[in-house]
C-alpha cells in the first residue's frame, strides 16, 4: 500500500491515507484517544502532553495508543494508530513489556517507516473470519513515493548504463506486456507473465552490475523508480502467533504478514508459529513477504512450515498446494542469515518453507530449512553454512549459484524446476558439501536433476548450467535399491532423448564442462555421468 500526508489548514490535523484506511491525527487534545468514525476511519486525538512526551523520550508504545495486550481484546486499531502517530513525527515504536496483542479479522494495515522494538511481546493474529484476505497486518515501507518515467523505450542484456539523472540510488522496474516469459508447463501450467526486471542505478544512471539487467527487452510498456532509503530500518523481536484459516483449499493466498516493501531493513529475532490447521485451508504468501525492495537481511529467525493441502490445478488434475512462511519476489539482495524453522525439515506433510520469484543475489548462511526455492528465476544465489531438508534446492535463472558447507537432504542435491524448463544460464559451484538423497530413504543418487522434452515453448531459450564445478563433496547414499548402480552427475531429464533421432522442437543447451574433485560415496560406488549417456555425450567431465 502507498499513503501520503495531506496537511490541513489547521496545523494540528493531519490525515494519514493508506490504501483504503484512514488515519486522523489530531494535537492539542486534552486526552489521547483512539476511536474509529461513521465511514470506517481512525481518529487519534494526541494531548499535547502526551506529543511533548513521545519527542522528549523519542518513542511510544502501543498501550500509549490504548493497546489492552491482553490477548483477548482487538489491539489493532491501537497498533496502526501508533505506527501513524510515529511516522509522522519519526519516533520508534516499542511493544509493551510483556503484553499479547490479539489481531482479529478488521481489515486494517500497520504501516511501519521507523525503527520498531516488538521486544518479546506476543501477537495473536486470528485468520478465521477475516474481512480481506490480501490486507498485511505490518507494511514495512517508505516515505518516498514511486514514479513512472518516459523516454527510455528499451534496455539491452547487461546494459551498463541508461540514461537518467536522479537525486538518489534508485530501484528501477521495467515490464514489457508483449513478451511472455515463464509460460508454466505441467499441472499447474498457464500462459506466462509480462517480461520483467528490477535492478539498482546511481544517481547518474549507471547499473549495479552485481545485479545487472538480465533480459533484452526490445520494447517497454512500464518503467518506474523506486527511490532506495538510504538509512537501514530495523525492525527486532516478536513472538507472532498466526490461527490459520479454515477456508477451502483453493489458490486464495492470505497475506495477513509482515510485508517489506522498503529498501534497507533489517529483520533481527522475530519468531512465527501456526496454529489450528485443520483438514483443509486457503495457502498463504509468506509471513515475511518481500517485494519491490532491496538490501533486506532477516536474521535470528523462526518461521514455521505450513501444512500441504491438495486441490485442482490448471490442467484439471489434484496438485499439492504451495504455502510459505517466506515470500520474496522483485526483489535484490535479500539475505537469511542463522534462520529456522520449528517443525521437522524432513517432514513430507509441511510445505517448503520459502518461494520466491524476479529476485536477484538471494542468500542462506546458517539457516535450516526445508527448502530453497526459486520459481521464476533467480539471478545468482548462495547457499552456505546451512541444511536443507525434504525439498531440498529447486531452481531456475542465471548467474552463479554457489552451495558451500551445506547438507542437502532432497531428491537430487539441485533440482532445476521442469515446469520452467529446467534452466540455469551461468554455472553451478558445490564445495564442501554432503548429500544425503531423500534424506536416507532407499533412492536413486542423481546430483542434477530436471525435465525437459524439447516440446514446450516456456517463452524463452532454456540451458543447463554451462560449468559445474564440485569439490570435497561426500554422497551418504548406503541405503539404496538393489538395481542401484551408483550415484550420477545428472538424472535422465529426456528419457526419449536416445540417440539421433529424437528432435528437440525447442533445443536444449547441455552443460559443457563438469570439473570434480573428491567426490566420494558412502555406498563405494563411483560417481557415473547419467543414466542417460547419450543426452550428455558431448559434456567434458574432469575428475581428479
Amino acid at each position: 500500500m502507498k499513503y501520503i500526508l495531506l496537511l490541513f489548514c489547521i496545523i494540528s490535523t493531519v490525515m494519514v491515507v493508506q490504501g483504503q484506511d484512514q488515519v486522523l491525527i489530531t494535537s492539542l487534545k486534552k486526552k489521547t484517544k483512539v476511536s474509529t468514525n461513521e465511514n470506517g476511519e481512525l481518529q487519534v486525538n494526541v494531548s499535547a502532553k502526551d506529543v511533548q512526551k513521545f519527542k522528549s523520550q523519542g518513542w511510544l508504545n502501543y498501550g500509549d495508543f490504548g493497546a489492552k495486550g491482553n490477548g483477548k481484546t482487538d489491539d489493532m486499531d491501537a497498533i496502526v494508530a501508533a505506527h501513524a502517530f510515529a511516522n509522522q513525527h519519526g519516533l520508534k515504536v516499542q511493544a509493551d513489556k510483556g503484553a499479547t496483542y490479539y489481531i482479529g479479522g478488521k481489515e486494517r494495515t500497520a504501516i511501519i517507516q521507523t525503527d520498531t522494538d516488538f521486544g518479546s511481546a506476543a501477537f495473536i493474529i486470528d485468520d478465521t473470519d477475516v474481512q480481506n484476505r490480501n490486507a498485511s497486518i505490518f507494511m514495512v515501507s517508505s516515505s518516498q513515493q514511486a514514479y513512472q518515467i518516459d523516454g527510455i523505450t528499451s534496455l539491452k542484456r547487461n546494459q551498463e548504463k541508461i540514461d537518467l539523472s536522479l537525486s538518489q540510488p534508485s530501484l528501477i522496474t521495467v515490464t514489457n506486456s508483449y513478451v511472455k516469459h515463464y509460460i508454466r508447463y505441467g499441472l499447474n501450467q498457464n500462459n506466462g507473465h509480462a517480461q520483467t526486471d528490477i535492478f539498482v542505478v546511481d544517481k547518474n544512471g549507471h547499473v549495479d552490475m552485481d545485479a545487472p539487467i538480465i533480459w533484452d527487452f526490445d520494447q517497454i510498456t512500464d518503467i518506474r523508480v523506486l527511490p532506495m532509503d538510504q538509512k537501514t530500518l530495523t525492525i527486532t523481536g516478536g513472538r507472532f502467533t498466526t490461527i490459520a484459516n479454515q477456508a477451502e483449499s483453493k489458490y486464495t493466498y492470505y497475506s495477513r504478514n509482515i510485508a517489506i516493501r522498503r529498501s534497507n531493513v533489517l529483520l533481527d529475532g522475530l519468531e512465527h508459529r501456526i496454529q489450528g490447521e485443520g483438514d483443509h485451508g486457503a495457502p498463504y504468501g509468506g509471513f515475511i513477504n518481500i517485494r519491490d525492495c532491496a538490501n533486506v537481511k532477516v536474521k535470528n529467525t523462526l518461521l514455521t512450515g505450513h501444512k500441504t493441502y491438495k486441490t485442482i490445478g490448471n490442467a484439471g488434475k489434484p496438485v499439492s498446494m504451495g504455502t510459505y512462511d517466506i515470500s520474496v519476489n522483485r526483489a535484490l539482495n535479500i539475505s537469511f542469515e542463522n534462520c529456522q524453522q520449528t517443525n521437522d525439515i524432513n517432514d513430507r506433510t509441511y510445505w517448503g518453507i520459502m518461494g520466491s520469484n524476479y529476485s536477484k543475489n538471494l542468500l542462506y548462511d546458517n539457516c535450516t530449512f526445508s527448502r530453497f526455492d526459486a520459481h521464476m528465476g533467480v539471478a545468482n544465489a548462495t547457499i552456505r553454512n546451512s541444511t536443507l531438508g525434504h525439498m531440498g534446492i529447486n531452481a531456475i535463472g542465471s548467474g552463479t549459484l554457489l552451495v558451500e558447507n551445506t547438507t542437502v537432504r532432497g531428491r537430487s542435491l539441485i533440482n532445476l524446476r521442469s515446469d520452467y524448463g529446467s534452466t540455469w544460464q551461468g554455472e553451478f559451484i558445490i564445495r564442501d558439501c554432503t548429500f544425503i538423497p531423500s534424506g536416507g530413504q532407499p533412492s536413486h543418487a542423481n546430483l542434477i536433476n530436471g525435465s525437459y522434452s524439447g516440446q514446450h515453448d516456456f517463452g524463452y531459450t532454456c540451458y543447463m548450467p554451462e560449468k559445474i564445478i564440485i569439490e570435497n563433496l561426500r554422497i551418504e547414499d548406503t541405503n539404496h535399491t538393489e538395481e542401484y548402480q551408483g550415484p550420477a552427475i545428472f538424472s535422465n531429464i529426456n528419457p526419449k532423448m536416445i540417440d539421433e533421432n529424437f528432435k528437440e522442437k525447442y533445443p536444449y543447451v547441455i552443460t559443457q564442462k563438469v570439473i570434480l574433485k573428491n567426490v566420494s560415496s558412502s555406498s563405494g560406488k563411483k560417481l557415473r555421468l547419467s543414466d542417460n549417456p547419450f543426452m550428455f555425450k558431448e559434456v567434458n567431465v574432469i575428475s581428479d
